[in-house]
């Protein structure tokens, strides 16, 4: 495969790289070909798109009525929607998703546009009644100014819809960083900005590695950062952040517990149990990789499972038969080879999968064959460690109060899924299993106007709904003094 495309920095509305620049190939996982060349940002350029989003900023963007923002906001999501097939073959060929699942998120990041269009002229504060008669109090939700938005290479659109939407519809400016495993959407999408009509500086994108990663969060000119990806590089930005105060969204990992009750619909929660895990290859940050399954149906299950998973259709991810991709990258690939390597040695049972998955249509792809693990107790790396790949543990109980305690001994409380029949049951356990987002009788369903984020190791901040605006707002009060009267000028005024 030739190189399709050489692309440039966005910066203030221009094209940018210079005659001396680094460059990095974009590599499709199913071919394992270079197919375009991304720029390696250098500090200086890194600067330049803080300069420019800071200049839109104060000078255009803060002083541009939500009526405004709304209608921009509406533009893009139109250009999305009609570019839409082009978008999903252009992230399926860069980071192996099924063309089926890029093509839907396409349409679902112009959907999160388009709701939070409806909040930008919506951002009310409110009149507060004091203690002091002439008195007038209220209160202004502003922008907080320029905003990172850094980006994972599994759902590089998607991600961006649930930082950028909220950000741009609240009246910020940012800088967007995309992984280098997966930057070219994100470049392509800068195009649709500038056709919707955004004014220059008020979205721009860096590319690179850690490097531009640094260079954005020690400039020491920033307001906020939203960051999606490994709970190890979160607490690394956190801790950067801090010393320069800038508050900071975390979306990272998780080892999501998706439990089956015996009085579930066995044949709906075998659907859900599968499409949690291998799903996307497993590379979602809610993948339910830890099926826990009540004991008088568990070996139903795994036997409805392991058949499922080895009529699986992998292969090229731009067919629209193909149900599993490929890995998105070869460090990625490596790494689920060896935990599933590890998880033989800690003794749990491999039911089906646990190798590279070879054979017609397949070619030179990272595939990894769909994999079940039974025998494994919830203390085992593999039950406790981040894989994100296709996967699962399959983990037995016996009372609820059990399947509660297994599901909440993890660091991580990103997703959960509980499968029954029972009201009341579904009541209870929703509420006792420590996860941000709860699923009953179904899972990986997601909507613009639900809040997202996790709790303990995974992160904290929400994404999407109104919720969402509230990480890039900030409150001023405003107290106005009306009466006539001299007050004590050195005396509480309360």
């Amino acid at each position: 495969m030739t190189m399709s495309k050489t692309y440039g920095l966005a910066i203030g509305n221009e094209t940018v790289s210079t005659s001396n620049q680094e460059w990095f190939p974009a590599i499709n996982p199913y071919s394992r070909e270079e197919w375009a060349l991304v720029p390696q940002a250098t500090p200086s350029q890194v600067a330049d798109a803080i300069a420019a989003a800071r200049r839109a900023y104060e000078s255009v963007w803060s002083k541009t009525t939500g009526l405004a923002r709304a209608t921009l906001l509406n533009r893009l999501a139109d250009l999305l929607d009609a570019r839409a097939e082009r978008m999903a073959i252009m992230e399926s060929t860069d980071n192996g998703k099924i063309i089926r699942e890029t093509h839907g998120q396409m349409h679902f990041a112009a959907r999160a546009y388009r709701f939070f269009a409806g909040c930008a002229d919506k951002i009310f504060g409110d009149t507060i009644p004091l203690d002091q008669r002439d008195v007038f109090d209220f209160t202004r939700r502003e922008p907080i100014g320029v905003a990172i938005l850094i980006t994972a290479w599994n759902s590089p659109m998607g991600l961006l819809a649930n930082k950028l939407a909220p950000a741009l519809a609240a009246g910020n400016c940012v800088v967007i960083k995309p992984s280098e495993h997966a930057s070219v959407t994100t470049l392509e999408f800068a195009d649709l900005v500038r056709e919707a009509g955004f004014p220059a500086g008020v979205v721009n994108v860096v590319t690179g590695d850690y490097r531009t990663g640094q260079a954005l969060l020690s400039s020491g000119r920033i307001d906020r950062v939203s960051f999606t990806g490994s709970p190890n590089v979160g607490r690394q930005i956190a801790a950067e952040a801090g010393r320069s105060l800038v508050p900071v969204t975390l979306e990272l990992g998780g080892k999501s517990p998706n439990v089956i009750f015996e009085d579930a619909d066995l044949d709906k929660a075998t659907v859900g149990a599968l499409a949690g895990i291998f799903g996307a290859t497993g590379q979602t940050c809610i993948a339910g990789s830890r099926l826990l399954v009540q004991r008088s149906v568990h070996d139903e299950i795994v036997k409805r499972l392991v058949a499922r998973a080895r009529k699986i259709r992998l292969g090229n991810p731009l067919e629209k038969t193909t149900e599993m991709g490929t890995v998105a990258n070869e460090p990625q690939f490596d790494r689920i080879l060896k935990c599933i390597g590890d998880a033989q040695g800690e003794g749990a049972v491999l039911a089906c999968g646990g190798k590279p998955a070879t054979g017609d249509g397949l070619g030179k792809g990272l595939f990894i064959e769909p994999t079940i693990f039974t025998g494994v107790e919830n203390g085992m790396a593999i039950a406790q460690e981040e894989v994100f790949g296709p996967v699962l543990s399959i983990i037995p109980f016996d009372t609820e109060d059990e399947a509660i305690s297994i599901a909440n001994d993890t660091k991580y409380g990103l997703a959960s899924g509980v499968w029954t029949t029972n009201l009341s049951r579904a009541l209870r356990v929703s509420r006792a299993v420590h996860a941000g987002t709860v699923w009953v009788n179904t899972y990986r369903a997601s909507s613009a106007m639900a809040p997202f984020g996790g709790f303990k190791d995974s992160g904290f901040g929400k994404e999407r709904g109104v919720a969402a605006l509230d990480e890039f707002l900030q409150t001023k009060n405003v107290m106005i003094d009306f009466s006539n009267e001299e007050r004590d000028p050195f005396a509480l005024k309360l």
